[in-house]
């Protein structure tokens, strides 16, 4: 087998890597890069071989960037299967769906601007009929059940505990006398998170390919979440104040969701309006109820009671444009949670543009923010950003609870990779910073004693 990693190395996003093994060619996921717009128009748009030649793609989970770039993949002529577990097949739908909306409105919206300075019209990376062709291309693949590439290689899927339907892959090539066993974490999740299961513990592999995202960082504790939410919701609202939350569609939405159910519940934070803002969060919070089977005990404990883990009486779903801009003409304190969880799209990017500059309101990042992003530069309290290329000084309050975050911390991963420990050859870090990567390399070797590389962009390793 040869590997190459085309994307998420050295950086977190656009997660891509190309196998080639039996004479064939398969991707690991094809992710979307998020950053600068000029780098990402750049990666997202050329990729570095030829999609006609690839036979399968293999996909971890369905956050953008895992799959974001798969319509593009097909209208530069990829036509094979898309195998990924049923639960991710099923968010995949509406999210590409969704992405190649947003790009189109976008786009829309940022030509009007071009067309006013005289400037020339640019196009999106795809369109909702690239969406459209690449849909019918998925085949679903269950949690432990292999699935037959060729006659001498074949994967099995482990749950993750990621996001809904998450998985890790698990690829064994039997070539004569020798056997390779090949792990690709896609996200590893945590333990203990709201809403879905564990990750799995994973069986003895040869190699692993390893997200280093919170390689170098530590999580606060998953209690705290809820006294943290609490407070900031109490607060803001004191001051009269919106508490505007940029959140990943698929898995953060739903989290969030259940946390305020509950201390609505407990009457810890006032009566106040709270709105999910995305018709993206409305298909895919569909789909989690369609998928009870991925749930942990307590969240599968309130079907088994008859309430809903994801609507209460002060909850309001948005989907019509209409409705979501007359959020903007509110007044008095509200809860608005909306996607792209890093600011870099859809309705959030207008909800900041109207309450970024009110020194009463609180903008709440939940998750982990790529270098270069809108969401990251609100996370490093820069005074002022650029919203849909306006300057706008940042007066609201910054908060920030990362104990919500789906991907393990360094002591999660060092603890979840263990069972494969065992006889693993080579670990490849990859969807990291380099800073983040590189504590994590030092901590294995460390506890490990297994060779541990970060692979750059375009690096490729025979196996064995």
């Amino acid at each position: 087998m040869k590997l190459t990693f085309w994307g998420a190395a050295q950086t977190v996003t656009g997660s891509m890597h190309h196998l080639e093994a039996d004479g064939k060619r398969y991707l690991l996921d094809c992710g979307m890069y998020q950053g600068r717009r000029k780098e990402a128009e750049q990666r997202n748009r050329n990729f570095p071989f030829d999609p006609r030649l690839i036979e399968a793609v293999i996909l971890s989970h369905a956050h953008i960037d895992h799959s974001g770039n798969l319509p593009l993949l097909v209208k530069n002529g990829f036509s094979g299967p898309i195998y990924s577990t049923p639960a991710t097949i099923d968010l995949c739908h509406p999210m590409l769906l969704d992405t190649a909306h947003i790009q189109e409105k976008d786009i829309e919206f940022l030509n009007k601007r071009r067309n006013y300075r005289n400037e020339a019209a640019i196009e999106p990376l795809f369109t909702t009929a690239d969406a459209e062709r690449t849909l019918p291309l998925f085949q679903p693949v269950p949690y432990y059940k292999p699935k037959l590439l060729t006659e001498r290689l074949s994967y099995e899927c482990y749950d993750a505990g990621h996001i809904l339907g998450s998985s890790t892959i698990l690829l064994h090539f039997q070539d004569g006398g020798c056997d390779v066993r090949l792990t690709f974490s896609g996200d590893v999740g945590r333990p203990n998170l709201p809403v879905i299961r564990d990750p799995d513990p994973m069986p003895p592999a040869d190699y692993l390919i390893l997200e280093s995202t919170y390689g170098g960082r530590f999580h606060e504790a998953e209690g705290s979440v809820k006294n943290k939410l609490a407070a900031i919701i109490n607060a803001t609202a004191r001051r009269g104040g919106k508490i505007i939350v940029p959140a990943f569609a698929v898995g953060r939405v739903q989290q969030l969701v259940l946390l305020l159910h509950q201390l609505s519940n407990d009457g810890r934070v006032p009566s106040i309006p709270i709105f999910v803002d995305s018709p993206l969060a409305v298909n895919v919070t569909k789909v989690f109820r369609d998928h009870p089977e991925c749930f942990d005990e307590e969240t599968r404990k309130y079907l088994t009671d008859g309430d809903d883990p994801f609507g209460f009486k002060r909850l309001q779903y948005i989907r019509e444009a209409g409705e979501s801009k007359k959020l903007n003409d509110l007044h008095g304190p509200c809860v608005i949670i909306s996607p792209s969880g890093m600011c870099e799209a859809g309705r959030i990017l207008h909800h900041l543009r109207n309450n970024i500059e009110d020194g009463r309101n609180t903008v709440l990042i939940t998750g982990f923010q790529a270098v270069n992003t809108l969401g990251r530069k609100l996370a490093d309290n820069w005074t002022e950003v650029r919203i849909f290329g306006e300057p706008m000084r940042v007066r609201a309050q910054v908060e920030s609870i990362q104990a919500l975050s789906g991907h393990g911390d360094q002591n999660e991963l060092l603890a979840w990779m263990k069972p494969m420990t065992t006889q693993l050859k080579k670990i490849f870090l990859v969807h990291g910073e380099p800073e983040g990567a590189a504590a994590l390399q030092k901590a294995i070797q460390t506890t490990y004693k297994i060779e541990t590389v970060v692979p750059a962009w375009g690096d490729s390793v025979e196996l064995p």
